[in-house]
């Protein structure tokens, strides 16, 4: 049985509405993501992959043509029609939770997650590959330490906060199974 299987049919029906993770770029969103909605026999959805498909252009495109506050409007368009769904796991852009509308949506309809990660774990992931419109502009250092200064505090806000640092994916899923465990005894 493959790694990524190690949690299906045993962790089915714990959540009755969608969980979304938020968090930094870099923090695991859609790798966990998939892994978490596999573990839990739900549809995975990534809003960046559902942004694409609706502007029928990259993010990259869509930053450098119509600029930033025309793609968190498309953004938060795309997010809050996801919050109508059934029970999945939502991996949405680091920028997506930092809108009060987003944030609003996701805390009436879904239960949130923030992946919370160090800088330096951050920095060694997004370098992987060059394929972030907000680290083409300078540093990705400087950058990454200017989103978490910004960012953080507003993360915080989520329901549930699971280290993504170093180790194996499926502890992280792991983790977050459980605390999804615990916040579903809290609101019964």
């Amino acid at each position: 049985m493959p790694e990524n299987h190690i949690h299906a049919n045993s962790e089915q029906n714990i959540i009755s509405q969608p969980v979304v993770l938020v968090g930094l770029m870099g923090a695991g969103k859609s790798t966990i993501g998939r892994r978490l909605a596999n573990a839990l026999s739900v549809p995975f959805i990534d809003s960046d992959a559902e942004i694409i498909e609706a502007a029928g252009c990259s993010i990259s495109d869509i930053f450098e043509g119509y600029g930033e506050s025309i793609f968190r409007d498309l953004e938060q368009r795309v997010i809050l029609r996801l919050m109508t769904g059934a029970p999945c796991i939502v991996a949405t852009g680091g920028g997506a939770f930092i809108q009060p509308a987003i944030r609003e949506a996701i805390a009436q309809k879904a239960t949130s997650v923030w992946l919370k990660a160090d800088l330096p774990v951050l920095l060694e992931r997004v370098s992987r590959r060059d394929n972030r419109p907000l680290l083409k502009t300078g540093d990705k250092s400087e950058i990454l330490k200017k989103l978490i200064d910004e960012r953080y505090h507003i993360y915080a806000q989520a329901d549930i906060t699971i280290d993504s640092n170093y180790g194996p994916h499926e502890s992280v899923v792991e983790d977050i199974v459980s605390a999804l465990k615990q916040w579903q005894k809290k609101d019964a």
